[in-house]
C-alpha cells in the first residue's frame, strides 16, 4: 500500500499551504473525480494511450491516487481496512468459481445486488 512517508508528505504540502481547510470530503471526492476524468481524457478515442502519453497518464493517475488519500485522512479511515473490507465483501458477491470467465453470471450478480440495494 502507500508508505507512511507519502502519506506524511502529502500532508505536509498540504499543510505548507495551508490548503487542509478546502479539504472537506465533499470537495475531495469532487477533485477525485475531476481529476480521474483526466485520466480517462489520455484514452479517449484510443484503445491505449500512445507511449508518448504514458507520462500524463501516470501523473493524472498520481492526482487521483493523492486526492483519494487525502480523502482517506480527511476520513479518519485506515486505507488498507477498508480495501480489505470491500474485497471480503466483493468476495462473496462474485465468488470465482461463479464469475470466472462468465460475464453473464457476473452481470446477473451485479444486477441482483443493485436491485436489493
Amino acid at each position: 500500500m502507500i508508505s507512511d512517508d507519502t502519506v506524511q508528505s502529502i500532508r505536509k504540502f498540504t499543510a505548507e499551504r495551508n490548503w487542509e481547510q478546502f479539504h472537506t470530503p465533499a470537495n475531495l471526492a469532487k477533485s477525485i473525480c475531476i481529476e480521474a476524468a483526466e485520466l480517462l481524457e489520455c484514452y479517449q478515442w484510443v484503445p491505449e494511450a500512445p507511449a508518448s502519453d504514458t507520462e500524463h497518464a501516470q501523473e493524472e493517475l498520481a492526482d487521483v491516487l493523492t486526492y483519494c488519500i487525502m480523502m482517506a485522512d480527511a476520513l479518519g479511515v485506515d486505507m488498507d481496512d477498508i480495501i480489505t473490507n470491500k474485497l471480503a465483501k466483493t468476495k462473496l458477491k462474485y465468488p470465482s468459481d461463479a464469475v470466472r470467465n462468465n460475464f453473464n453470471e457476473y452481470e446477473a450478480r451485479h444486477h441482483s445486488a443493485r436491485l436489493r440495494n
